[in-house]
């Protein structure tokens, strides 16, 4: 996302995710599991395993 770009909603993916995955992963994660698209002016949010990242 680019800086001073608006942000329409927010979502937070509660359940760990592996960060490898990489952005790739993480937009499949996005388009499947919220049913949202990933190419919006959404900010998707994720947790690791101890909640530190």
């Amino acid at each position: 996302m680019h800086p001073g770009s608006q942000i329409g909603g927010v979502y937070l993916h509660c359940a760990p995710v592996d960060f490898r995955k990489q952005i790739n992963g993480l937009a499949a994660i996005v388009e499947q599991e919220l049913d949202v698209s990933p190419f919006g002016d959404t900010l998707f949010v994720f947790i690791n395993r101890r909640r530190t990242g």
